[in-house]
């Protein structure tokens, strides 16, 4: 090489050099370093006298306080200047409500938040810690039993509050899709968060409710979604875009797995979640919705002890009316609905789909197509290739409906027509495995319309985003099975990888213990967290009993005493042997026969044994 000539390595190493220098800089930009300054939200700060609490509102250069008595629970706006300066302070980041427990009023605080992401330029935090304050001083006017149903009820209310996957904006309305939120009026954009937002995913209404009839008030409500939101920075061919997931779990007909299914009178449906992809890019935007619910008619499936308790549908309602109000519902927020039934078509679901096909049959309504997979069977044998034969059969219904689309310039380029509504028995696991795989063709499209994506490339192939994306799908599932099943999803190895792997199906065996315990023996505690914490149930002041009080009766101690006694000296017998065979044998077969029997009694008075709701009315749960 001559001297002065610049060897190419050096421009090799200049050109690693400088990817690497704005791979940082794109990364510092999108994960939060820069967003959480820009976007960055003054905390509230809480004043505490004995006579009264003060709430500063987030806004800079705003004077109002919200000031509640203590005594009286009046709430009022007035100004800095009437804060004592004696009050103990404390900073935090929101109010969630208040609620009426035994010992009197509670207000809730956020007193922690971690930001997930911007949206449109609005900063998105999840809460990640709460305080539940008591209005009163002591609790000594209570009573005994009633100090205990005070603890029990604030164990209650916290139970809810460490459920993961509470969500808040402080000026940007989360509980509505890019596309409801483009054809709203004025009027409607000029109203207050707490005003306008859709009830359906206001998992902090009930709480709110003192706040609603204050208009001056609204501005220290925050609407709280719950269920799962992602943002990540993706980039494909040099272009760098936001990639954003929210799931919003409905806080109508909310509870869990086994005790809340089907729909109600009013026709919601159990877990039911609406899921909403987002892609952000140059200035335009675009969003794909789906839905998922149980299905919509009149069924149940208590817990009895058994592993997958059989499922019974109601002989003594009108399962039409029911269903008549659910899609009518649907077909007016989304258009047209394309059920996607992914129960078994065999055994103790089979009637379960035979019931759902003959009410859509029935219904004679065009806006709606049926359209059931046996999902256990098709991929029987880990087939899961054969999930695209799903996809495949609804492909052209998929691209009728389309996506919201917005251009560069703000113009609609398209609007999402309809929605794919999927379900299984829970609507968990392979109900997210279908909406993973509708959205990514989805984003297929609408990423070649943005210019991001060549038209003969196909998003599959780009490792880095179906890293982010597959991980991303993965956790909404787990999020959403958390909060309805009490354990991660199932079938997220497939999500994550494309393929089912052995350590996929461990996993899922581990979780599926771990839910069988939950159902069976905590999860009547959580349902009467959640009824307390969305006001399905209204705590009494007075001193009459609460349903607290109610003592199971003398088979739920007696008989599991004698199993366990039972069984205790069938192992005794087999370490301590008799002096002849037929002695020991004759006392296994005693004892052997007593746990036997006692097991037999138990597990046919399964619903006695387990860990029921007590709060709600029963015909609630049916």
């Amino acid at each position: 090489m001559l001297r002065g000539e610049v060897s190419p390595r050096y421009f090799t190493l200049v050109r690693n050099i400088g990817r690497q220098i704005s791979t940082v800089i794109f990364h510092c930009l999108f994960t939060g370093v820069f967003i959480s300054l820009l976007t960055y939200c003054s905390p509230n700060t809480f004043f505490c006298t004995i006579e009264k609490f003060y709430i500063e509102a987030c806004d800079d250069g705003v004077d109002a306080v919200l000031a509640i008595d203590r005594v009286s629970n009046e709430m009022t706006l007035t100004g800095k200047k009437d804060v004592p300066p004696s009050a103990n302070t404390r900073p935090i980041c929101g109010i969630m409500g208040t609620v009426r427990l035994v010992a009197g009023m509670y207000l809730i605080v956020i007193t922690k938040k971690r930001n997930v992401g911007s949206l449109l330029g609005h900063a998105v935090w999840k809460a990640v810690d709460f305080d539940v304050i008591s209005y009163k001083k002591t609790v000594l006017h209570l009573t005994e039993n009633q100090t205990q149903d005070n603890k029990t009820f604030l164990s209650m209310i916290n139970n809810v509050l460490t459920t993961d996957g509470f969500y808040f904006c402080t000026d940007y309305d989360l509980t509505h899709t890019l596309q409801r939120l483009a054809n709203v009026s004025h009027d409607f954009q000029e109203m207050s968060l707490l005003e306008r937002a859709d009830q359906r995913f206001v998992w902090n209404g009930s709480l709110l409710r003192e706040f609603l009839t204050q208009p001056e008030l609204h501005k220290f409500a925050i609407p709280v979604v719950h269920g799962f939101i992602v943002m990540k920075p993706c980039r494909i061919n040099g272009k760098i875009f936001e990639w954003i997931l929210i799931s919003r779990r409905s806080c109508f007909r909310a509870g869990v797995r086994y005790y809340v299914r089907g729909i109600d009178s009013e026709g919601h449906a159990a877990n039911f979640v609406e899921t909403e992809q987002i892609v952000l890019y140059n200035g335009g935007r675009a969003s794909f919705v789906q839905t998922r619910g149980s299905m919509p008619f009149f069924w149940s499936q208590r817990p009895n002890l058994k592993y997958k308790p059989k499922p019974l549908i109601s002989k003594n309602t009108n399962h039409m009316d029911g269903f008549q109000r659910h899609f009518d519902s649907q077909v007016l927020i989304y258009g047209k609905q394309t059920i996607l039934n992914l129960i078994n078509q065999k055994g103790s679901e089979k009637p379960l789909e035979q019931a759902f096909a003959k009410m859509v049959t029935g219904m004679e309504n065009g806006m709606i197509k049926y359209v059931a997979f046996d999902f256990h069977k098709e991929c029987s044998g880990m087939r899961w290739d054969r999930l695209n034969i799903l996809v495949d059969n609804v492909a052209e219904t998929q691209d009728e409906y389309s996506y919201f689309m917005v251009d560069t310039e703000g113009k609609v380029l398209s609007q999402q027509k309809g929605t794919f509504r999927s379900n299984c028995m829970d609507c968990l696991d392979r109900t997210n495995v279908i909406q993973s795989m509708l959205a990514r063709r989805s984003i297929q499209s609408q990423l070649q319309r943005m210019g991001v994506l060549h038209v003969a490339q196909r998003i599959e192939e780009q490792a880095d985003f179906e890293k982010i994306y597959k991980n991303a799908w993965a956790d909404n599932a787990n999020a959403c099975a958390k909060q309805y099943a009490g354990t991660g999803a199932l079938k997220t190895d497939f999500t994550r990888t494309g393929k089912r792997t052995q350590m996929g199906l461990v996993m899922d065996g581990v979780n599926s213990a771990i839910r069988y315990y939950k159902n069976n023996f905590s999860d009547g505690f959580r349902q009467d967290s959640i009824d307390l914490f969305l006001g399905n149930y209204a705590v009494d002041e007075t001193d009459s009993p609460t349903p607290l009080r109610i003592q199971k009766d003398w088979k739920f101690l007696t008989l599991p005493i004698i199993m366990v006694v039972a069984f205790s000296m069938c192992i005794i017998c087999l370490l301590m042997a008799g002096d002849t065979w037929t002695e020991t044998l004759a006392y296994l077969l005693f004892w052997g026969t007593a746990a036997a029997v006692t097991a037999a009694v138990i597990v046919f008075n399964g619903r006695d044994f387990v860990d029921a709701p007590k709060l709600v009315q029963k015909e609630k749960m049916d």
